[in-house]
């Protein structure tokens, strides 16, 4: 009796099976994987602000502490970002009438905030209260990097759950004196056991819990 289907189609049958569940599997991974990346994270993408803002001479050159910008940093959630009239309380003086800062009088006139774009942000499902951090420690440079070497801000981290986490499950060796938060330069001891001793104490004295229960951070 002849076959019905050709000696090859068995063949075929096998590299169909095999592409359908490479697909899949392709079809979990290949996401997964690319939101590791720096272009699903958006780590290290340079975004385009509505005024040019240079950290690097507000922080470095003129000494502006980050709470003086983003003071809601130590009493709410959200950092903030300053309103008009912060900005225009230096540059009401100094560089008045630079075309640079024609759109920031023009806001400041019309009583309205400058539209910053977001440098780091966070899934709205992800709760991240700024001012438990910086009462607890944890530098500024931790998360944002060394924003007073930037001229342009980008994000300097990937604010992963896993990068979320590691600091949680092991928060001694990221902790500093609350005093010194937004030192961009501080550094803890050079001795690894100097360092974690200082670490210890410091969740001792600031009776840090770094919670890893799910529902701490998703609300």
């Amino acid at each position: 009796m002849r076959p019905l289907f050709p000696p090859w189609s068995d063949t075929l049958l096998r590299v169909c099976a095999a592409t359908v569940l490479l697909g899949a599997g392709a079809a979990i991974a290949v996401p997964m994987m690319y939101v590791r990346t720096p272009y699903g994270t958006g780590q290290a993408n340079p975004l385009v602000q509505p005024l040019k803002f240079d950290h690097r001479h507000h922080v470095r050159d003129d000494g502006i502490d980050c709470f003086f910008c983003h003071g809601d940093a130590r009493r709410s959630p959200s950092a903030g970002v300053p309103p008009t009239e912060v900005c225009m309380g230096c540059h009401g003086n100094l560089w008045g009438k630079s075309p640079e800062l024609t759109l920031l009088r023009e806001k400041h006139a019309a009583n309205e905030p400058v539209a910053w774009q977001r440098v780091n942000g966070l899934p709205h499902h992800v709760y991240f209260p700024h001012d438990v951090h910086v009462k607890k420690g944890v530098g500024c440079v931790s998360c944002h990097g060394r924003v007073d070497l930037m001229g342009q801000v980008f994000q300097a981290e990937p604010l992963t759950m896993e990068f979320c986490l590691e600091c949680h499950r092991d928060p001694a060796l990221r902790l500093r004196p609350p005093s010194e938060v937004t030192n961009m330069e501080w550094q803890p001891p050079s001795d690894a056991k100097e360092a974690r001793a200082l670490g210890q104490q410091l969740m001792r004295d600031n009776q840090v819990h770094a919670p890893v229960e799910c529902s701490e951070c998703h609300r």
